[in-house]
């Protein structure tokens, strides 16, 4: 039998690939693999939101391996993938992915959705939103 396995993550200004995610973290053992992607809404609070631009600290990618590390520590989980783009995003386009596999389905939406949470609360990656209207947010920002 062997250990948990973080088969990707990073950080990056290219495409996300959901399948590209499920498949790293197959298993043989794996009765279940859960996946997430968050993506570009036209909207937020009620406003309409037409781009977004993601700005990463240098330290985001360390930031997300730590993260994917202890969720990979957990012992039902049996591989994570995760990622986050950052740059210029498009309504629609994908800004994060993630993959968890396990035995058991509960397990897996459970790892997965704490990878998730993680990932939002502890990445040093800003949004920066544009409404219609030509305001702008910034979202996140210490």
């Amino acid at each position: 039998m062997t250990g948990p396995s973080i088969t990707i993550v990073e950080v990056t200004d290219r495409p996300l690939d959901l399948a590209a995610h499920e498949a790293a973290v197959a298993d043989r053992r794996a009765g279940a693999v859960v996946s997430f992607q968050g993506v570009v809404r036209d909207h937020d609070h009620g406003r309409a939101v037409v781009t977004l631009h993601y700005e990463g600290h240098p330290s985001a990618a360390q930031v997300l391996r730590e993260v994917a590390a202890e969720i990979a520590a957990d012992p039902d989980v049996y591989a994570v993938a995760v990622s986050h783009r950052v740059g210029p995003l498009a309504i629609g386009d994908v800004a994060l992915v993630a993959a968890v596999s396990t035995a058991h389905r509960a397990a897996a939406f459970a790892a997965c959705a704490r990878l998730v949470d993680e990932a939002k609360a502890r990445l040093p990656i800003w949004k920066r939103q544009i409404f219609a209207d030509g305001t702008e947010e910034w979202v996140n920002c210490p």
